[in-house]
């Protein structure tokens, strides 16, 4: 009997909330566990890049992924006005938190950057915390200092960032830097574009190619500026939370110091825990199946969502 591929587009439907029009990805769980889990996606992402991860945790309950603004496809905050700060970003997944689950407890899986709003949307909402169980980061961080440029080039890096958000130079990006043509011929050998194929596993490379070109046109280019130049200079670690975290670290990864996410970790969450996953850049492949990918969450954690 061949197993069934099932379609993250079957589980995808469109999103309204306050204002901005996206998507939303709800699986239901495939067992008899029945924890709500909200999964936040990171940077440079798409709805169906991690639908791998997605059925390792339908194993465990119902996971919701909405879009995030400006990203995955979503009109951005500044069609409403606002700036994609990573306030703006907790207060948007606080409102979408209340709208979705109400009554009901939820678990909180962040990955990377997703990871940073879920705690920033924790300390300006602490009334929250009663409605979560446990918060799951996934190769996520806390402050500046975590990544491993020196503090000189991350300087640099933001106000350099910052500056690729102001118009016109997102648009000659998009259309100039971001083009099929450049994506496909010329990122792939920068180092950030080797780091992406590092794990293509039993992946297409064509496959993968195409689905890169997806990733860099369907997120808008003012707002992965902006949110870069934001976390480049974050400090989450200003308010504590007293819920406990479960953090998933790459062994190889290429963005931050393991040791000081770890530090700054601990003193913001009530308890810290830990899992290493077997990946050679920060996160795994793009397209990775359900087997390819659920080392993004590690046996401990696994028997940890089983308990309710």
């Amino acid at each position: 009997m061949t197993k069934e591929v099932k379609n993250p587009a079957d589980f995808i439907e469109p999103l309204y909330i306050n204002g901005l029009n996206g998507r939303m990805l709800t699986a239901p769980a495939t067992k008899k566990y029945k924890r709500e889990i909200l999964l936040v996606y990171g940077h440079h992402a798409l709805l169906e890049r991690w639908w791998g991860l997605v059925e390792n945790l339908q194993d465990f309950g119902t996971v919701t992924m909405p879009d995030l603004p400006g990203l995955g496809g979503m009109d951005s905050f500044y069609k409403i006005g606002q700036a994609p700060t990573i306030d703006n970003y907790a207060d948007y997944m606080a409102a979408f938190i209340k709208m979705r689950y109400r009554n009901r407890r939820v678990t909180l899986v962040g990955i990377s950057f997703g990871f940073v709003i879920l705690t920033r949307m924790l300390q300006r909402y602490p009334e929250l915390s009663k409605k979560v169980d446990l918060v799951v980061s996934i190769v996520g961080f806390m402050h500046r200092d975590d990544f491993l440029f020196p503090p000189r080039t991350r300087k640099i890096y933001s106000r350099v960032t910052r500056m690729f958000s102001i118009p016109p130079i997102p648009f000659l990006i998009r259309y100039c830097a971001l083009n099929r043509y450049v994506i496909k011929n010329l990122y792939v050998r920068m180092p950030a574009g080797r780091r992406r194929f590092l794990e293509m596993i039993a992946t297409d490379f064509d496959e993968m190619m195409d689905f890169e070109v997806q990733l860099w046109q369907r997120n808008d280019v003012r707002t992965h500026w902006r949110t870069t130049s934001e976390f480049l200079d974050i400090d989450n670690c200003k308010q504590p939370i007293d819920l406990p975290v479960w953090h998933i670290v790459s062994k190889s990864d290429h963005y931050f110091d393991n040791y000081m996410v770890e530090q700054h970790m601990q003193v913001v969450y009530s308890s810290y825990h830990k899992s290493v996953m077997n990946s050679h850049a920060h996160t795994p492949s793009v397209l990775g199946t359900k087997e390819e990918l659920a080392i993004m969450v590690p046996p401990a954690l696994r028997r940890v969502l089983r308990k309710r």
